[in-house]
């Protein structure tokens, strides 16, 4: 297995994400590798925590477009994640 934190990139701390955490099913939200599978983020969150996950659902985030100045850019898309951690 790779280490769990070359999948995990980071917590997404928003309202709504630390709503999903308050549930009586709990879920939490992560920002994940473009390129991570369903089965290695299962995987990655279950050793980095010592939790047991019941389901992950994914959603590819599209990077925003942006304007400094001048010049049009865009950042970059990445990957959100929702784990349903079991009772």
């Amino acid at each position: 297995m790779k280490d769990p934190y070359e999948i995990l990139v980071g917590p997404v701390i928003t309202e709504k994400a630390m709503n999903l955490q308050k549930t009586e099913q709990p879920q939490y939200v992560f920002r994940v590798r473009l390129n991570a599978n369903k089965p290695e983020i299962k995987k990655a969150v279950e050793g980095a925590f010592k939790v047991k996950v019941e389901s992950v659902n994914t959603v590819r985030m599209k990077g925003k477009m942006r304007r400094i100045r001048f010049r049009v850019g865009k950042r970059s898309d990445w990957k959100k994640v929702y784990v349903t951690l079991k009772k």
